[in-house]
C-alpha cells in the first residue's frame, strides 16, 4: 500500500477549493470552522482575499467572540464593515459581541414591555429579561441576529465568515431550527390564548395582537434564514484540521451533524502540514512528527474521500497581513 509520505500530499485533493468555488458560480455565504487553533482565521483569510481578487465584491466576517481579524490584516476593522488596505473588493468587519448583546437585550426589553402592556401586566420587565439574557446561548443567538442581519442586507456578492470553535459554530448555525421549532410553539399557544380572550370578551373585536405580529414576521425571518443556509448552491461550511488525532476527530463528529441538519459541507482544508523534504536533513524532532503526520493524512484519506479540498503547508513564519496572506493562498488556489 502506498502511504502518504511516498506520495505527493496533493494526491488527497480531487477536487480544489479553486475546482469547487468555480463549479459553484452562486456561491455567497461561506464559512470555515473547526477546532480552536487549527487555522480558521488564516483560510478564511485566504478565501476572501481570492474570491476579491477574483472581482467580487466580498465581505470577511468573524462571528467568533475571540476575534483575530484585525491581528490578520494588520488593520482594524473592529465594529463595523471596514475596507481592507491593499485589497480591491474585500472588506472586514469583527463583529462587536458586546454590542451585539447590548442590542438583543434593548430589544427584548422593548418586546416584553408592550407585551405586558398589552396584556394588562403590571408586572415590570427587567426580571423577564434578566430571565432571558442569562442564557448560556443568549450570546449564540445574539451573534445569529448580527450574522443575519448582514446576510439579508445584500451589500456584497460574496460573505465569508470565520467562525468560532466548531461546537460554538454548531450552537450559532443550528439557530435557524431552534428558533423555528419556539416560533412555531409560541405561534400555536398565542392563538389559543387570543382564541379564549375574545370568547371571554364582552366585545366583538379585539385589537391586533402586537405578539402575535410579531411571531408571525420573526417566523417568516428565520425561514429565510433557514433557506439560504441550507441552499447548497449558495452556501459552505468548511472545516480545516491539522493533521493531529484530535482536529480530526472533531470535524468527523461535526461532519455528520451539518450534514444532517442540512447545511452544506463544502469540504475539508488540511493546515500546518510539513513536506515530507523538509525532514531530510532536519533533527529527529522534525522527521518524527512528519512521519506522524504522514500516518494521520493516510487517515484523512479514508475518513474523507473526495472532500479534501487543499493540504496547505507550514509555512516558516506566521501568515500576517494582506501581502502575506495574498501570497499564501497559492497553496490552496493556485
Amino acid at each position: 500500500m502506498t502511504t502518504t509520505s511516498d506520495r505527493p500530499t496533493a494526491d488527497l485533493v480531487e477536487t480544489s477549493m479553486a475546482d469547487f468555488v468555480t463549479g459553484h458560480p452562486g456561491l455567497r455565504y461561506v464559512f470555515f470552522g473547526g477546532k480552536g487553533g487549527v487555522g480558521k482565521t488564516v483560510m478564511a483569510g485566504m478565501n476572501a482575499v481570492h474570491l476579491a481578487r477574483s472581482g467580487k465584491r466580498t465581505l470577511l466576517a468573524s462571528t467568533n467572540p475571540v476575534h483575530s481579524l484585525s491581528g490578520l490584516l494588520g488593520q482594524d476593522v473592529f465594529g463595523k464593515p471596514t475596507a481592507v488596505t491593499g485589497i480591491d473588493n474585500l472588506w472586514a468587519y469583527e463583529i462587536d459581541t458586546r454590542d451585539a448583546i447590548e442590542r438583543s437585550k434593548r430589544e427584548i426589553r422593548e418586546k416584553i414591555q408592550w407585551f405586558l402592556k398589552f396584556a394588562e401586566i403590571s408586572t415590570k420587565a427587567d426580571e423577564f429579561v434578566e430571565a432571558a439574557t442569562m442564557n448560556p446561548a443568549f450570546e449564540e443567538s445574539a451573534m445569529f441576529e448580527n450574522m443575519v442581519d448582514l446576510m439579508f442586507e445584500d451589500a456584497y456578492d460574496v460573505y465569508v465568515f470565520d467562525t468560532a470553535p466548531t461546537a460554538n459554530a454548531r450552537r450559532l448555525l443550528g439557530m435557524s431550527k431552534v428558533y423555528g421549532l419556539w416560533v412555531e410553539k409560541m405561534l400555536k399557544s398565542r392563538e389559543e390564548a387570543q382564541t379564549l380572550r375574545e370568547a371571554l370578551s364582552f366585545t366583538k373585536k379585539q385589537e391586533d395582537d402586537p405578539l402575535m405580529l410579531y411571531l408571525v414576521e420573526f417566523r417568516e425571518r428565520i425561514r429565510h434564514a433557514r433557506e439560504l443556509l441550507t441552499d447548497a448552491e449558495r452556501t459552505a461550511f468548511f472545516f480545516v484540521t491539522l493533521p493531529e488525532a484530535l482536529p480530526i476527530a472533531v470535524i468527523r463528529r461535526f461532519i455528520d451533524w451539518f450534514t444532517d441538519f442540512g447545511i452544506p459541507v463544502g469540504g475539508v482544508v488540511v493546515n500546518m502540514v510539513i513536506r515530507p523534504e523538509a525532514g531530510e536533513a532536519s533533527p529527529d524532532f522534525v522527521r518524527n512528527r512528519i512521519e506522524m503526520q504522514s500516518g494521520y493524512l493516510d487517515e484523512i484519506a479514508e475518513r474523507f474521500p473526495g472532500q479534501v479540498r487543499a493540504v496547505v503547508p507550514l509555512f516558516d513564519s506566521d501568515v500576517r497581513g494582506v501581502p502575506s496572506i495574498a501570497k499564501a493562498s497559492a497553496a490552496v488556489f493556485g
